[in-house]
């Protein structure tokens, strides 16, 4: 299978290592010509996870999208979802038949309020018998390092989904499979809201008593909020087994759902929590961005959401108090009072 990495930030360079130092070649596409240079000439990505050198005889890289999907079979989507639209724009109608498209987006299209593969299915007429999603707990800087994590790849055929999940199983990265498309994109998406909200919380200087108590409260309204757009399999403590492999399915508190919330709030790796972390302290939603120069998806998951369960009527005060401190000006510490009284 011909593998198409399109992105260049720190996720999709940790994904192009697992799949070279698997020996796969992979098409490689990147926003700059500089960078294209950079990794011929120095075998690293110039801006993201310099520790990690490539064998440049497995790369093939350019900035042209459309010359790099036409010579894939499988692409794999690794770029902020909100730069998605601009980052497909120069493909056409037909572009994406007959491949098979694996997200690790984690996060949700602003400019429409959709998750990838609904979005790919009403621009591309893409089937989402050939959509595919890998998500974590999985930070790209453990990746770097090559320690052990595990990557959780979710698609409605099975057969198909364990296929390309071999692709990226090695030393350092275990491999599960579901075929929980839309629970494992929401889980990705909440989860960062989450952790924006545990970041405000330790810059307003709360301790781990209270941060426990919160992330404990985050898992319980994410379950609510999957459990309303008709997630099943989600119950605590619940599993069938396979007759034939006899292993349990995941259930929601399985690494790809509480896992992924709980390293996505307390690592220090986190962007959304250290997005959070400047918020708490007193720095403006501007301020912040130039600070970190990086995308932290929860800012925009947070606004999508909010207008989501408009719709949905979850019951969400603390992923809708951090959408009122981000996008309503509403004072951290007054925000934060407000989810003080709800916490159970």
């Amino acid at each position: 299978m011909r593998v198409g990495v399109i992105g260049s930030g720190s996720w999709a360079t940790a994904l192009a290592k697992i799949l070279t130092d698997n020996k796969n070649v992979i098409q490689w596409w990147v926003r700059k010509e500089e960078i294209v240079r950079h990794l011929q000439q120095r075998h690293h990505n110039p801006h993201y996870l310099h520790s990690v050198s490539f064998d440049t005889s497995l790369l093939q890289v350019s900035t042209d999208i459309n010359a790099v999907v036409a010579a894939s079979d499988c692409l794999l989507l690794a770029v902020p979802s909100a730069y998605i639209l601009d980052t497909l724009k120069p493909l056409d109608k037909g572009a994406l038949k007959g491949k098979k498209v694996i997200s690790a987006v984690k996060g949700i299209i602003p400019q429409k309020n959709l998750l990838l593969n609904d979005y790919l299915a009403a621009e591309y007429d893409h089937p989402q018998s050939d959509y595919f999603t890998v998500m974590g707990p999985c930070h790209a800087e453990e990746v770097a390092a090559e320690k052990l994590s595990y990557l959780t790849f979710s698609g409605v055929d099975v057969t198909a989904t364990e296929e390309i999940a071999s692709y990226f199983k090695t030393e350092y990265i275990n491999t599960i499979v579901n075929h929980d498309v839309y629970g494992v994109q929401y889980a990705a998406i909440l989860k960062n809201i989450y952790a924006l909200g545990a970041g405000v919380a330790h810059g307003l200087e709360y301790g781990d008593n209270f941060l426990s108590v919160l992330i404990a409260n985050c898992a319980d309204e994410m379950a609510g909020f999957l459990k309303k757009v008709g997630i099943q399999h989600i119950e605590v403590g619940s599993h069938e087994e396979d007759p034939v492999t006899h292993r349990r399915s995941a259930n929601y508190s399985a690494s790809v759902y509480l896992g992924d919330l709980l390293v996505t709030c307390y690592s220090l790796y986190s962007r959304n929590r250290t997005f959070g972390n400047m918020i708490g302290k007193g720095y403006s939603v501007k301020a912040t961005q130039l600070e970190m120069n990086m995308v932290a998806e929860g800012y925009y998951a947070c606004k999508c959401m909010f207008d989501i369960n408009q719709t949905v009527l979850a019951d969400m005060p603390i992923a809708t108090a951090v959408y009122r401190i981000l996008w309503e000006n509403v004072k951290p510490g007054v925000g934060f009072k407000q989810i003080e009284q709800g916490l159970v």
